[in-house]
């Protein structure tokens, strides 16, 4: 692994614009469950499936019961963030990031410091009212009892995107543009199976594309290091 690690660092000294693309196997190592492995959300009982009750239709036709596994399941704000977003903050400090983009919804790229995140798919620390907009912290959210409500009386709702819904237009423009512009682009802690946000490596036309991940995944990488990101990462701090 130290070959790999040296020729990463050496790609990332070289490189005009490196774009990090991030998955559930970044927080992970700060205590959170990801959804799809063997020990993942989706492979507990529930009453249940976790992607309906994670699904529009199930927030708007039986809201208690989505917020009952959304605080119990996905409160990142008793976890913090780990090796990999700190050595990513002090990547883009150096000017060696152009930006993070991120499927995870803990916010944790973001509490870390880091300036330029796409979340891909929204984040729990931004939440609205239904009714009249007024936003809200996570805090507030996941200590409120039962459904947690608007002082208009309004139901309020996590900015993260459901089952059923669409990516923001926004971030989707953002996120082609960084990864269609950069000439190293690497892949963190994702199997690349979340679509349509795993598809937008497509766009990537740049020299070098690299791949952290503990299990092989299908696609073409001109470096894979298939180990603990975070391993790696405390390997590429030590080299900065």
């Amino acid at each position: 692994m130290e070959d790999k690690i040296d020729k990463l660092v050496d790609m990332l000294k070289k490189s005009k614009k490196t774009v990090f693309f991030g998955g559930a196997g970044v927080s992970t190592e700060s205590g959170l469950k990801d959804f799809r492995s063997k020990d993942g959300l989706y492979n507990e009982k529930y009453s249940y499936p976790p992607e309906e009750i994670l699904s529009h239709s199930f927030f708007i036709n039986n809201t208690e019961e989505f917020y009952k596994f959304y605080k119990d399941k996905l409160n990142s704000l008793k976890y913090k963030p780990n090796i990999t977003h700190k050595v990513l903050k002090k990547l883009e400090d150096k000017g060696l990031l152009s930006s993070v983009i991120t499927q995870n919804i803990d916010g944790f790229d973001k509490e870390a410091g880091i300036k330029n995140v796409i979340e891909l798919h929204g984040t729990i620390r931004e939440n609205f009212c239904m009714k009249c907009n007024k936003t809200y912290d996570a805090k507030y959210v996941f200590e409120s009892k039962g459904i947690p409500k608007c002082s208009c009386g309004g139901i309020i709702k996590p900015n993260v995107v459901l089952y059923e819904e669409g990516l923001d237009n926004k971030n989707v423009e953002n996120a082609i543009k960084e990864i269609s512009n950069a000439d190293l682009l690497i892949i963190g802690g994702t199997s690349l199976t979340v679509y349509p946000a795993a598809s937008f490596i497509n766009y990537f036309n740049g020299e070098n594309l690299v791949v952290i991940n503990r299990d092989k995944i299908n696609t073409f990488a001109n470096l894979e290091i298939n180990d603990s990101i975070g391993k790696v990462f405390e390997e590429i701090d030590k080299r900065l």
